[in-house]
């Protein structure tokens, strides 16, 4: 009886697990799809409306609220969201979160949502004042590589 008991809570935890990934993975691409849509959408400072533009974490903020999650609305605030996770343990839908744009001020500045995982190749989505001034798909490697200072997850 007791083997039994124990059997059948180690099939009701790998269930729950089961299922716990496969909603994580229906919000990850509900938030990703609804990202994309807004590719092109201009950069405008301390915005967060598609018709304006979009700041980096004004795009972030709307793009969770959209499927449903309450997330800071400034960069700095995502440092204490979420659950921090390893960039080797990543996954799509998590935040990446980066220094403002002089890597050497280890200071809270820009943040993104990633986009696609391939390998050790990551694509994140976000709202770049930089060279695009808009709503881009950028790989995290050299600048942004430098920049980067944690990922947390939301979903």
């Amino acid at each position: 009886m007791r083997k039994s008991l124990i059997i059948f809570c180690f099939l009701l935890l790998g269930f729950c697990e089961v299922k716990s990934q496969s909603l994580n993975k229906q919000y990850s691409d509900q938030l990703i799809g609804f990202a994309k849509k807004l590719i092109g959408v201009p950069y405008r400072y301390a915005s967060s409306s598609p018709k304006k533009g979009f700041d980096c974490s004004g795009f972030v903020n709307y793009v969770f609220k959209n499927i449903g999650f309450d997330v800071p609305r400034s960069s700095p605030d995502f440092a204490s969201a979420g659950t921090p996770v390893k960039l080797a343990e990543a996954k799509v839908g998590d935040v990446l979160i980066f220094t403002g744009s002089n890597p050497k001020q280890r200071k809270i500045g820009h943040v993104g949502i990633i986009y696609s995982i391939d390998g050790d190749d990551i694509k994140f989505i976000h709202s770049s004042s930089g060279r695009s001034k808009g709503v881009t798909i950028t790989p995290l490697d050299g600048y942004y590589k430098s920049r980067f200072m944690k990922a947390v997850s939301i979903i």
